[in-house]
């Protein structure tokens, strides 16, 4: 056995002692110009990745794409309904374990925003706050409030001293180095007055009292108290400025999408835009970056917000898969680079902005030993020539280019160098043998119901533990009524707070309406089939998620409120509003958990010529084998209406391809301005057709699908697909960029870099010119500038290969065609 000497005890003492030094001296702050770590400013670039939005298996993945990325920094905030979701009993498991996400961070080598608020809204289910809050007594959320203020500190003290516990603040030497309280509550506090600037100070005060060792923000809250930084959200926040001198600039949302609606065209902002956002706010003085979305990922279960869809891909640079999304991702990791490469000058001094023209101007930072500058051309139609120190710049429309070292453009926001992917979903496995089982219209006075003089609000009732809830009561038809002589059928009149509303009478549908985002109340009016004697009418009320955002919005009903008539009887018309109703919470199959392998085990299932198809209220279930490979996984639920998926037990969330795209949908121009309504597909189409199932929640044999359907549909239709990767281009100018070497920037012929996923190798040529080519990836056409040989590089370099580059020459393809004029290279190859 080895036994330590004196000396060498001495040694050991002294190790320890310097790694306690090092880490106890740790330390993050903040001044005028940026983030200081350790002593040193930093120029910070992050991105939103919320860990219950993906599974565990899939976080190094992420991780890891998002520091080839070019982040220094991943932000996600803290889920309150999914950590406690009974009050007092918490949860920290599978995509829950926010210690385990947090500590892969640090492994990648990365910095972490830990936003606590515990507000989030996020298109999350009632904006992360848990159900059982709502029923403290005296409550009321965000103002304040004693019993608000008490629950909500004592959450955000149990994440808080979690994470000392694990020693993860960078004091500690952990990734943390900012955390967030509250969440743009700016908008919140302006509309409901002193109450709320009240609120605000306690939050800051009680944040900073938790002594965590690092700066604390407040975004979108221009009052945020001293020493808490405020900070902007938003598409753009160049011209953002801190309330103190003494805080940084920084951008906590910069939005790289929009949220999917159920109902709504699927949004998405080129990659070009988001790139000069960047770079304007950095010339303009900021500091800190971060994307939201980073990776959007998948609003499994029943956690998506009202109206929300459940993917959350917000057009992200890694997509809902788990996938870069080329060319956004490969777009902002140059720009990453560019701004690196830029950093000494940018946090030593402030810039000096001068015109080049009309909409055009430099933003120089001039250091003693750096220097940085960034040409903006804010013009949304034309290029333009200008002139920097003596040297003349082309300038694209709305575009900024970087010059790391005040005379070479390195980068260009509106010339994209990085490839651009074209993901294919194809068959993974196909024809399902099913099976359907009917769930019960509920026609009240039977087990498991319950009997109230008027109507309830559904939340009351359910505590959201279920989507659904059953509202039901009897209508006596006198023989004499003058309706079943004429054949004029009553006219039922039902008023709902919303979001879905079933209507059956006598256990027949008689009718659906739902509503939107915009308008989540719906309203059934229609004539109703009834006969002499009693009548069972049975309403079915479903959720659509609760709502995420909104002054007060913990108090906005749901369910059937009323008023509840039926018109055209002899005695004229019935409100039945105040009637005895009878309620029942959830579905038969829920009750019996169809979607798990026992439950399913438990009822008898039809198939074959008995399978119910395009029927209400039923439930559909098959097994099938795990496809090979590694590809991710989706199912095509295009025949279905609208309902729920289990895979093995585990929500794969809401479906509902039955209610397709409104609004009108066109190609978009990166130019200008941008906004959620701008660019916008889908149109026409289900607002979400592909619904993620994770690999690893699936065995390799007997895995249990399980679908309940709301409305009718045909599962035959149902199918499993894999996302892999189908062609993939390049769209380069001629431009000279820059690279950075011993010698400094040198500037450097582009080329086109083309590569496949691991396993495929290029196989086709499908399309290249060099010249004056039109269209984008998967839709290139030739113009009238070509140069002939444009294929041949691409023949002789590229096919059989997994990856390969062309420089952007002439020579290469022949000779000029068309002398003087600047030209580009598009090219698209085939993987397989």
């Amino acid at each position: 056995m080895w036994k330590m000497s004196r000396e060498n005890g001495f040694v050991l003492l002294l190790l320890l002692l310097s790694s306690w030094i090092a880490s106890a001296t740790a330390s993050v702050t903040y001044d005028q110009k940026a983030i200081i770590i350790n002593g040193q400013r930093r120029i910070l670039i992050s991105g939103s990745i919320h860990y219950p939005r993906s599974t565990p298996e899939m976080w190094p993945s992420l991780i890891q794409k998002a520091r080839e990325g070019g982040l220094d920094m991943i932000e996600t905030y803290v889920f309150w309904n999914g950590h406690e979701p009974s009050q007092g009993q918490y949860y920290f498991e599978d995509r829950y374990d926010i210690v385990k996400f947090v500590k892969l961070v640090q492994q990648a080598g990365l910095y972490v925003h830990l936003r606590i608020g515990p507000f989030v809204c996020a298109e999350w289910n009632f904006g992360g706050f848990p159900m059982w809050l709502k029923y403290i007594p005296g409550i009321e959320f965000r103002t304040d409030n004693g019993p608000f203020k008490a629950q909500m500190q004592k959450f955000t003290t149990k994440i808080v001293d979690m994470m000392k516990a694990e020693r993860l603040f960078e004091p500690q030497g952990g990734p943390i180095i900012l955390s967030q309280i509250e969440n743009e509550y700016g908008p919140v506090e302006w509309e409901i007055g002193a109450p709320g600037k009240a609120y605000t100070k306690w939050a800051a005060a009680m944040a900073v009292g938790l002594n965590t060792g690092v700066p604390w923000i407040m975004c979108k809250q221009q009052d945020a108290p001293d020493p808490v930084i405020d900070t902007c959200n938003g598409f753009y926040c160049e011209g953002f400025q801190p309330n103190n001198n003494n805080k940084p600039k920084m951008w906590t949302e910069n939005w790289t999408g929009w949220y999917t609606e159920y109902g709504g065209a699927v949004p998405y902002r080129p990659p070009e835009d988001t790139a000069f956002s960047v770079a304007r706010f950095i010339a303009n003085s900021g500091s800190f970056v971060n994307y939201y979305m980073y990776h959007g990922g998948t609003n499994f279960g029943r956690t998506s917000g009202l109206f929300m869809a459940t993917s959350y891909d917000y057009d992200a640079p890694i997509d809902e898969y788990g996938l870069p999304h080329d060319p956004k991702w490969g777009h902002l990791r140059d720009l990453h680079k560019a701004i690196k490469q830029c950093e000494p000058a940018l946090v030593s001094v402030d810039p000096t902005v001068i015109s080049l023209g009309k909409n055009q101007e430099a933003h120089v930072y001039q250091a003693k030993s750096a220097c940085a500058a960034f040409l903006a051309n804010y013009d949304a139609q034309y290029s333009v020539k200008v002139v920097f120190s003596n040297k003349e710049y082309w300038l694209p429309p709305w575009s900024i280019s970087i010059l790391p070292d005040c005379k070479t453009v390195v980068y260009n926001t509106a010339r994209i160098g990085a490839q651009s992917t074209q993901m294919w979903m194809m068959p993974a496995v196909t024809g399902f043998s099913w099976q359907s089982y009917n769930d019960e219209v509920s026609v009240g006075y039977t087990a498991g119901t319950f009997i109230h003089d008027g109507l309830w609000e559904q939340k009351f009732i359910t505590w959201d533990k279920t989507d659904y809830l059953w509202y039901m009561t009897n209508v006596n038809i006198d023989p004499n009524e003058g309706f079943l002589k004429n054949g004029k059928s009553p006219f039922l009149t039902v008023n709902s707070a919303g979001h879905v509303l079933h209507v059956f009478i006598n256990g027949q549908l008689a009718g659906t309406v739902y509503g939107s985002l915009d308008n989540p109340k719906v309203k059934f009016s229609q004539n109703v089939n009834l006969k002499a004697g009693t009548n069972t009418i049975s309403l079915l009320s479903a959720i659509v998620g609760l709502p995420n955002v909104g002054v007060h919005y913990d108090t906005w009903n749901a369910g059937v409120m009323g008023p509840i008539t039926l018109s055209g009887l002899n005695q004229g018309t019935l409100d039945m509003s105040k009637w005895k109703w009878s309620y029942k919470i959830g579905l038969k199959g829920e009750d019996l958990n169809l979607g798990t392998f026992a439950g399913s085990s438990s009822v008898s299932w039809a198939k074959g010529p008995q399978l119910s198809k395009k029927q209400p209220l039923t439930w559909y279930k098959t097994t099938f084998d795990a496809p090979p490979g590694d590809d991710p996984l989706a199912l095509d639920m295009y025949t279905m209406g609208k309902g729920q998926i289990w895979i093995n037990g585990r929500s794969i969330g809401r479906h509902w391809p039955g209610y397709t795209a409104r609004g009108n949908c066109r190609d978009c121009d990166y130019a200008g301005t941008y906004d959620d309504k701008k660019c916008r597909s889908k149109c026409g189409q289900p607002s979400q057709q592909w619904y993620h199932v994770p690999r690893s929640w699936l065995s390799p044999k007997g895995n249990l699908l399980v679908v309940f359907e709301e409305i009718g549909g045909d599962p035959s239709g149902i199918s499993l697909l894999k996302r892999i990767v189908g062609s993939v281009c390049a769209d380069i100018y001629d431009d000279q960029p820059a690279v950075l070497n011993s010698q400094g920037l040198v500037p450097v012929k582009p080329k086109a870099h083309l590569w496949c996923p691991p396993g495929q190798t290029i196989s086709q040529i499908k399309f290249a010119s060099y010249g004056w080519p039109q269209g984008r990836c998967g839709f290139f056409q030739q113009g009238k500038c070509h140069a002939q040989k444009s294929w041949d590089p691409f023949q002789r370099n590229c096919l059989g290969k997994q990856s390969c580059e062309v420089a952007v020459d002439p020579a290469n393809f022949g000779g000029d065609p068309c002398p003087g004029s600047p030209k580009k290279l598009s090219v698209e190859v085939r993987c397989s």
